[in-house]
């Protein structure tokens, strides 16, 4: 959509896209929107600019007449937990996985994003700040910070977990981001063995070789340990990465995968629909197929996830990434649900991950990110559209081609699948010089 709203909220480079000042309009115009309901809870990841941003989200809400609830550093899923539980809207400060020089500015409402009408709404009144006038004294808002809705949402996943925990050997990789302050003593309540890595974060480290876009060190830690499993979660803890006891990566297609079929022969995969996104491995699709469930396939994006969800009452949804949601326990993508929802899945099949694991097949997929700064022009750039045109005639029915613009990064993501591994290479690194060349 127009304006400042991404596919996951305002995200951007903070002092360019992501300032004090925006911070203020946003909060003033969510103030003004929702202000009458309950307080607006707030929270951060361990971004150094998050104080900043989060004390100007405050002034912002409060100048507007909202009260505010401030949780402090959190992950966006307990925010999210929170803003359900209180029926409030809520303000995210996050780049999820984004470095630590990125921020970002997610608002929810009764534990839901908001919809494009409401986003537009709000780019308006950040621009017009004279539509919302300024509040007396009396009518001014308060801020309290508390930790309860912080403890509600872990009385939540504990009673999930059950004892699915007990006596494992766990290694979790923390991003240095928000599930630092929540993860280890999580799993540890729960009767694991845990080693914690990345979980020390200083404002700048956020993500940096670590987490779940960087999963390598847990892996070597896991294989070498002798450990049951890894859990690699990104800056704001919304998605999850695991590693088997081998030390070999599960993304969130093997994930998803164990747990569908897991949920199939429990009866409790509703609909017998899984959804996915355009970007899901089409080795998922068949052997869910096979085990008798359907896989239903969205644009890429949560949004789009969780509204196909609902209008197919499924249960389980997500995307390749990692960010996964289970519709019957939460409203958003949670790394540390998903990780409590693998578990319970290998403790129900009495089988190590690896085994698990392997039940799901692969098609040779390459997925590249290039720098493109005109990323949403590139069907309009004749040579490089003429290239994707050419380029799925080639492979026709052996596998597929898709190219879609970043809507968190000036990057066009071009990902090639079929069943010849060097063939969907070269095509996937043609097609990414040409983007490089003709799209900037």
């Amino acid at each position: 959509m127009a304006g400042r709203f991404g596919t996951d909220g305002i995200r951007g480079e903070v002092g360019a896209e992501i300032t004090a000042d925006l911070a203020l309009a946003l909060g003033r115009a969510v103030g003004y929107r929702f202000g009458d309901g309950p307080a607006v809870v707030i929270g951060r990841d361990p971004r150094r600019s998050g104080e900043m941003l989060s004390a100007a989200l405050a002034a912002g809400l409060t100048s507007a007449g909202a009260d505010v609830l401030d949780l402090g550093i959190v992950t966006t899923p307990c925010l999210v937990h929170a803003s359900g539980a209180a029926k409030s809207a809520g303000i995210m400060v996050s780049a999820s996985h984004n470095p630590a020089q990125d921020n970002g500015l997610k608002v929810v409402v009764d534990g839901r994003k908001v919809d494009d009408d409401v986003e537009l709404d709000l780019d308006r009144l950040i621009d017009d700040a004279s539509a919302i006038g300024p509040r007396a004294n009396h009518e001014l808002g308060r801020v309290r910070a508390s930790e309860d809705p912080v403890h509600a949402y872990e009385r939540h996943l504990v009673g999930i977990a059950g004892d699915a925990f007990a006596g494992m050997k766990l290694g979790i990789d923390c991003a240095n981001g928000s599930a630092s302050v929540i993860a280890p003593e999580l799993f540890r309540s729960l009767g694991a063995d845990v080693t914690v890595l990345f979980a020390s974060p200083d404002g700048t480290n956020i993500n940096e070789d670590c987490g779940s876009t960087h999963p390598q060190r847990l892996a070597r830690t896991v294989a070498a340990a002798g450990l049951d499993v890894g859990l690699a979660f990104d800056g704001d803890a919304d998605r999850l990465i695991a590693v088997d006891e081998r030390g070999n990566l599960v993304d969130g297609d093997a994930i998803m995968g164990i747990c569908a079929l897991a949920r199939l022969q429990d009866g409790s995969l509703r609909n017998g629909a899984l959804v996915v996104t355009v970007m899901t491995n089409g080795g998922l699709e068949r052997v869910v197929a096979e085990a008798g469930g359907r896989v239903i396939r969205t644009p890429v994006g949560d949004r789009h996830v969780f509204a196909a969800m609902e209008r197919e009452d499924a249960a389980l949804g997500g995307e390749q990434s990692g960010h996964i949601i289970f519709r019957d326990r939460a409203t958003t993508g949670d790394g540390l649900l998903t990780g409590i929802e693998l578990v319970r899945a290998m403790g129900g099949s009495g089988r190590p991950l690896s085994d698990l694991a392997g039940q799901i097949p692969r098609l040779p997929q390459v997925v590249i990110n290039s720098a493109a700064s005109r990323r949403n022009e590139w069907e309009a750039v004749p040579e490089f559209a003429l290239a994707v045109e050419r380029a799925t005639e080639r492979i026709g029915g052996r596998g597929r081609i898709l190219v879609r613009p970043s809507g968190t990064e000036p990057k066009i993501r071009i990902m090639v699948e079929g069943e010849d591994g060097e063939e969907i290479e070269r095509i996937a690194r043609e097609l990414a010089t040409l983007a490089e060349a003709r799209l900037n």
